[in-house]
């Protein structure tokens, strides 16, 4: 149970990463672009480490204040969740 915990955690967080880097070549293309509610959800889902960081590295949704606080405050609350679970199930 807790390697697929661990092995969630880090796909979804890559996944995070590449959407934010996605995202940010349509925007830089004026394709049609992933939605806020789509982008939320993987953040939801425990992706919000890997979406902070593709935030920053990719300079993408950074003027956006629910992003630029919203985010890095659920990276960390993720974070502790999963160090918790960690620490229970081991």
């Amino acid at each position: 149970m807790l390697y697929i915990l661990m092995i969630y955690f880090i796909i979804i967080n890559l996944a995070g990463f590449y959407i934010m880097k996605a995202d940010k070549t349509k925007a830089r293309k004026n394709e049609y672009r992933i939605s806020e509610k789509t982008l939320w959800l993987v953040a939801l889902f425990l992706g919000a480490t890997g979406m902070t960081f593709g935030m920053k590295a990719f300079r993408h949704k950074t003027k956006h204040l629910q992003f630029k606080l919203g985010l890095p405050v659920l990276a960390l609350i993720e974070i502790a969740l999963c160090l918790y679970l960690l620490i229970l199930l081991s």
